[in-house]
């Protein structure tokens, strides 16, 4: 690529970057601004959801065929209601979440939602043939190139139905409703026509016909389903729900913003002054990785919940790190001598392997996450992976271009713009030396004590479990002003909740209600009117309302074990492969699991609520503290093959020492990100960020003080055992 194309490449860029930038902010033309082409979930935009719980006992290929049906009718319930954005998913075996952002009346769409469909199959005036109870089946064939629906009837239904296909095929029927013709009948799902064939080849009878109209698989399949679950075809129980208003989601979606713009901000002054020039490239990038992330939400269609912006706001301090490690590869080539030119390639040559490998660890434990969270863990994890395949792209590519150019730059190719002094030594927060493996014993009494400690905390204690894991009712209400919580709990006595009660939002204005009992919907709405009564507050009052059982807490806790098993068996399994050795699996695995307990351990010594967002925050702790071990990893493994004489203690000290700086760099933008988050923001939030922080100060540290040191533990034999090969060499010549 010769200098004059990528000037004009890098040009490109900064025209698209400028452009995308206006648009993200302002909008041009038909295409809104960002904020208005997201999608948001329901604690930004408000509304409604409900999972429930199918009662049966299906299993296997019966059970998924019922779920199906089951989704296809509550899909077209919701979808009745004319509400943008809603969705129904399966979760699980055998439960359903339904979500309605936007809603007016949240009441009347949890009625809505669990209400029978009802199914009929009508004549061109309007009269009923037969109903939904009595379709026996409904499945899809083909007939070679198109898809054909085949129904089958009771006994009852099989002579209703011939009856009313006598008529239709004499034509006996005046036509009253728009569009159906004499000979059709239609199938009516909650009072919508959803197909009305014809009836062209006689009377049928017996009970079997087919549905032909050059369906596709999809189509043919859809309807099918419908037309099974005309009534529903098992009993849902309400297991959660919750009632969530507009208001604290905007609120904390205009707050999440601001201290994303502070966070980015700081970033940018933290690379400047670190790194220069070579700082403003990463910058650039960085601007880049941010807008690409931000469309490609918006045209993927990526619902953006508020875990998921706080995944946005991590992956930001994640993007600098690849970065940052180009930048050390660079440094310490222009140190060993190389000109600038060189050291800039060699440089990237020698960082490429280890931002692959540690973004694809981190990768490999948001697939899991997606794979096994539930709807809300999906979502953030999603998020994660779009940050990081975009990290990649703009780190191997934009900085790469403009870090070239500045090395093809008669002005800007001398040590200073690329973090080295004249005499060869770099700028950096740390140039001394450490010792780290003499003193490991040191760091494993501390990190097992602390473990330990948290274990007794746990037995003696408990865990302080929030309601996500103990089952309950939440309700959060705008009192107007600040009421004595004494009071309210006396208003609310009839109703023998033993219930928490906090205060919330600006000025205390607000309550938080807990209660370990699970409330039907019904009841909250009681409980509403009962403060009413006393307070004069209304439901245009109550910010949130959600009820849930214990076994929604099990399930979170049970999907959480499973995903760390299977991430860590993924990632063993890669670093494995990529680093030839098991030794560096199972020692970067140690690290994995040791983090996860300190979290643990701090959450049960200072009493942290336990609930879904710990949950989140520990499944993606996992995938993130491996990233600083499977850099120093790969730093051991270089200098044991150019520095082979050396023995492991020496080898390992040197490459913890080389990448000190890094770790720590990396580590401190990822924190800077998170504390405006962390400060600005809603609970909610604050409950998510509170253990990544804590993680990511575990996991730089435990790469340090843990992962090297059992690494030096599992290769102590390798080393006895070649010097006891050198000395019975030695010995076998001193004989000769």
């Amino acid at each position: 690529m010769n200098l004059k194309f990528k000037r004009g490449l890098a040009l490109l860029v900064i025209i698209v970057l400028v452009f995308g930038w206006f648009v993200t902010l302002f909008g041009i033309g038909d295409v809104d601004s960002v904020k208005d082409a997201l999608k948001y979930g329901l604690d930004i935009n408000g509304g409604v959801y409900v999972v429930m719980e199918a009662q049966t006992d299906a299993t296997g290929e019966e059970l998924e065929d019922l779920m199906d049906q089951t989704r296809a009718v509550l899909d077209n319930r919701v979808n009745q209601m004319g509400v943008a954005e809603s969705s129904v998913t399966i979760e699980g075996d055998k439960r359903l979440r339904v979500e309605i952002p936007g809603v007016n009346n949240a009441d009347e769409a949890i009625e809505a939602i669990g209400k029978t469909a009802k199914l009929t199959f009508i004549l061109a005036d309007g009269t009923v043939v037969v109903d939904g109870s009595n379709v026996k089946d409904a499945q899809i064939a083909t007939d070679g190139s198109n898809y054909k629906i085949l129904l089958e009837f009771d006994s009852e239904g099989a002579s209703l139905f011939e009856e009313g296909t006598r008529k239709a095929f004499n034509k006996e029927v005046t036509p009253t409703i728009d569009g159906m013709a004499s000979n059709e009948i239609g199938i009516v799902l909650d009072n919508e026509i959803i197909t009305h064939p014809g009836v062209r080849d006689g009377v049928i009878s017996g009970g079997n016909c087919e549905i032909t109209g050059n369906y596709s698989k999809e189509e043919a399949s859809t309807t099918a389903a419908l037309i099974r679950g005309g009534a529903l075809p098992v009993e849902l129980v309400e297991i959660q729900s919750s009632v969530q208003t507009a208001t604290i989601g905007t609120d904390a979606l205009d707050k999440s913003i601001v201290a994303g713009a502070i966070g980015l901000a700081l970033v940018f002054v933290l690379m400047l002054v670190f790194y220069g020039m070579l700082g403003l490239v990463a910058d650039i990038a960085l601007l880049l990785y941010v807008v690409l992330f931000l469309w490609s939400m918006a045209g993927m269609g990526v619902v953006l919940t508020l875990p998921g912006i706080a995944a946005l706001i991590l992956s930001i301090g994640m993007a600098v790190d690849a970065n940052v490690i180009i930048f050390a590869r660079i440094k310490e080539e222009i140190m060993a001598g190389k000109s600038i030119r060189v050291a800039v390639d060699s440089g990237f040559k020698n960082a490429l392997t280890t931002v692959l490998d540690a973004q694809i660890t981190t990768l490999i434990a948001a697939v899991v996450l997606y794979e096994v969270g539930t709807t809300s863990v999906k979502g953030f994890a999603l998020t994660l992976i779009i940050g990081i395949v975009f990290s990649i792209f703009t780190a191997v590519v934009i900085t790469q271009l403009f870090i070239s150019l500045l090395a093809l730059s008669k002005k800007f190719s001398k040590n200073k713009y690329f973090g080295v002094n004249e005499d060869g030594s770099p700028k950096q927060m740390l140039n001394k030396t450490f010792s780290f493996i003499k003193h490991r014993k040191v760091y494993y009494i501390i990190s097992v004590s602390i473990i330990v400690i948290g274990l007794l905390f746990m037995i003696i204690g408990g865990m302080n479990y929030g309601i996500d894991f103990t089952g309950g009712t939440n309700i959060q209400v705008e009192m107007g002003k600040q009421v004595d919580i004494d009071e309210v709990k006396d208003t609310l006595k009839d109703y023998e909740l033993e219930p928490t009660i906090i205060y919330a939002g600006e000025g205390n204005t607000q309550i938080v209600i807990k209660t370990i009992k699970s409330l039907e919907n019904a009841e909250r709405t009681e409980i509403i009117e009962t403060l009413g009564d006393k307070y004069g507050v209304t439901q245009d009052d109550v910010l949130a309302s959600e009820q849930f059982g214990p076994s929604v807490g099990d399930e979170l806790k049970a999907n959480a074990l499973k995903a760390v098993i299977i991430a860590a068996i993924g990632m063993l399994i890669y670093i494995v492969i990529r680093f030839k050795s098991w030794k560096y699996g199972f020692s970067a695995v140690v690290g994995v699991v040791h983090d996860v307990l300190m979290v643990i351990a701090f959450y049960a010594i200072f009493g942290f609520t336990v609930n879904n967002p710990f949950i989140a925050a520990i499944l993606t702790l996992v995938g993130y503290s491996i990233n600083d071990t499977i850099v120093i990893f790969d730093r051991i493994r270089e200098n044991k093959r150019i520095h082979n004489k050396d023995n492991n203690e020496t080898n390992i000290d040197r490459s913890l020492n080389q990448t000190l700086n890094r770790t720590i760099m990396t580590s401190l933008t990822t924190l800077v990100v998170m504390i405006p988050l962390c400060i600005m923001v809603s609970a909610s939030i604050r409950e998510f960020v509170i253990p990544l922080m804590i993680g990511v100060v575990v996991g730089c540290l435990s790469s340090i003080f843990v992962c090297s040191p059992i690494y030096f533990e599992l290769c102590r034999n390798e080393e006895t055992s070649k010097y006891m090969k050198a000395t019975a060499s030695k010995a076998k010549k001193t004989r000769k």
